[in-house]
This record gives C-alpha cells, structure tokens and sequence, in this order.
C-alpha cells in the first residue's frame, strides 16, 4: 500500500507564508512526478506546480513566483513553499504522486488534503 500524508496547512494572514510536506510510504520501486492541486469551494481542482524525478518544477501561472515544489528523494517528501499568499490561494491542497511499483507497474495516487486558509 501506498500512502501519501500532507501536512503544514493552517490560517494566515495575507501576506503571509506557509510550507506544506507530503511524505510517500509504502513499498514501491521509485516515486516519479509530485505535484500538489488545490481545490477552492465551488471550482475545480486545478494543478498548483508539479516537480519530476530530477527536479524539473512547472507552475501555475497564478503561483509563479511565489510558491517554489521541490522535493528530497532520499525522504519521500515534497514540499511546496508559499510566499505572499493572497485571500484567493485558500483552498484544500492536495497532493499527487505517480508512483513505479516493482512489478513495475504505474500508481497515481492523492493525498487526503490539507487546508490552507488566507485570511485578511
């Protein structure tokens, strides 16, 4: 079983900055791309920023700039960093990871979601 935890979301002011994690577990053969979604009330779900296997990062128009995925192979982990967050990036973020099994075999797995709320 693969699982996928995240965790460092919270209330903060405009402004503000938050840094999530999303720790991989379970058996499997390599983790590829990670990327955290954000699901905001009433809209999609939409990609924030994803990251490959050898670092190279893709942004939301929305984020660029102010967030920055990156993540550590040697702990399963990665992260998103949030910088001046503004009222409009709360949502429930979410975490995705497409996972190589040793029947090597493809995954694609999510995160239960984490919510990042931006206040005034």
């Amino acid at each position: 079983q693969v699982q996928l935890v995240e965790s460092g979301g919270g209330l903060v002011q405009a402004g503000g900055s938050l840094r999530l994690s999303c720790a991989v577990s379970g058996s499997f053969f390599r983790i590829n791309d990670m990327a955290w979604y954000r699901q905001a009330p009433g809209k999609q779900r939409e990609l924030v920023a994803d990251i490959s296997s050898g670092g190279s990062t893709n942004y939301a128009d929305s984020v660029k700039g102010r967030f920055t995925i990156s993540r550590d192979n040697a702990k399963n982990t990665a992260y998103l960093e949030m910088h001046s967050l503004k009222l409009e990036d709360t949502a429930v973020y979410y975490c995705n990871a497409e996972i190589t099994t040793y029947y090597s075999s493809r995954l694609n797995r999510w995160g239960q979601g984490t919510q990042v709320t931006v206040s005034e």
